[in-house]
């Protein structure tokens, strides 16, 4: 392949803070390496269409503090394909780009493992996800911004919880982890968080809520990731007022605003540095891998271990949220 002269970038999946941030800070990194940087639009889809432009250092000016990505995201089934990815491979190799920058989740990590093995292209990933569930790094791009949105909206949530002595469920992103829930609970001083990674017990909770919770003197709040095993917030608040008719209980789905608004100074930072770190990568002749950070050190996971491994919750904060509604 020789020395490498042009590097594509995408995003992928789900939109997160920061991945404009992540884009800019490849397309810089690879002009700064007297490379050419090129755009794909639209994910793995619009590589098969081969919407790819070249992008220079102004082209992606001003966008640091933007949310979502300017290169668009989608979610292809033709990628999925042999065939699908065939059609991409062609549409890079006849720009002469080999060295490509992917920008997402598992999914995304997971289509470029196949498509390096098949194709030659050398990738090197970056983990774009609001979800923290990666495996090999402390922190995605777009977590930490998710967070804080959550958090602010919870606060908010508890001004009128206290006003009017409801017990409001919650749901906050999180379909297979529950990093955000976790997180979002502790720093708001929640009574309760329930998690994919762990069954709920039901008559655990009724008789928490009992201990904890005082509908005429008090107001509490629960924080449901959104692929809690029971349901869901909604189905989890009506099981409770079933046993508790006398309490005053709401629900609020936070959704699609943690995805959304500008990123945070922490995932702007750790997006310009894997970017640059991903360039580097590329430079250095790595593949089929991705780039992350644990303990402040920038690392190298290869594809297979970050898809194969999942990553754990901190069994410490787990067991915080509970000492902490005594």
């Amino acid at each position: 392949m020789g020395k490498i002269k042009r590097i594509g970038v995408l995003t992928s999946g789900g939109d997160a803070p920061g991945m404009n941030a992540a884009i800019r800070a490849v397309v810089r990194a690879a002009i700064f390496n007297g490379c050419e940087a090129y755009g794909i639009y639209g994910g793995y889809q619009g590589l098969i269409e081969g919407d790819i432009r070249r992008l220079e250092s102004r082209d992606v000016g001003n966008i640091i503090q933007r949310g979502g990505t300017i290169l668009k995201s989608a979610r292809s089934q033709e990628f999925r394909t042999e065939e699908g990815r065939a059609k991409a491979a062609e549409q890079l190799k006849e720009r002469g780009i080999y060295a490509l920058v992917v920008i997402g989740g598992d999914g995304s990590f997971t289509g470029a493992k196949y498509f390096v093995q098949e194709h030659g292209i050398q990738v090197v990933g970056i983990p774009g996800t609001i979800d923290n569930d990666l495996y090999g790094t402390d922190s995605t791009i777009g977590y930490d911004t998710a967070v804080n949105t959550a958090v602010q909206a919870v606060d908010k949530i508890k001004d009128t919880a206290s006003a009017h002595n409801r017990l409001f469920f919650i749901e906050v992103m999180g379909r297979d982890a529950g990093f955000i829930a976790l997180r979002t609970a502790i720093a708001t001083g929640a009574e309760a968080v329930l998690v994919p990674e762990i069954e709920t017990d039901l008559t655990d909770l009724y008789h928490f809520i009992e201990q904890d919770y005082n509908p005429k003197d008090s107001s509490g709040i629960v924080i449901v990731a959104e692929g809690e095993k029971s349901g869901g917030a909604y189905s989890i608040a009506e099981k409770v007022a079933q046993v508790h008719p006398n309490y005053d209980i709401r629900v609020s789905v936070l959704g699609y605003i943690q995805r959304g608004g500008s990123p945070s100074q922490f995932d702007r930072v750790l997006a310009s540095q894997l970017g640059v770190a991903a360039v580097d990568a590329l430079l250095d002749d790595q593949n089929s891998v991705m780039v992350g950070i644990m303990n402040r050190e920038i690392v190298h996971v290869p594809f297979n271990k970050t898809i194969k491994h999942t990553k754990d919750l901190n069994p410490e904060l787990l067991s915080m949220v509970r000492i902490l509604s005594v």
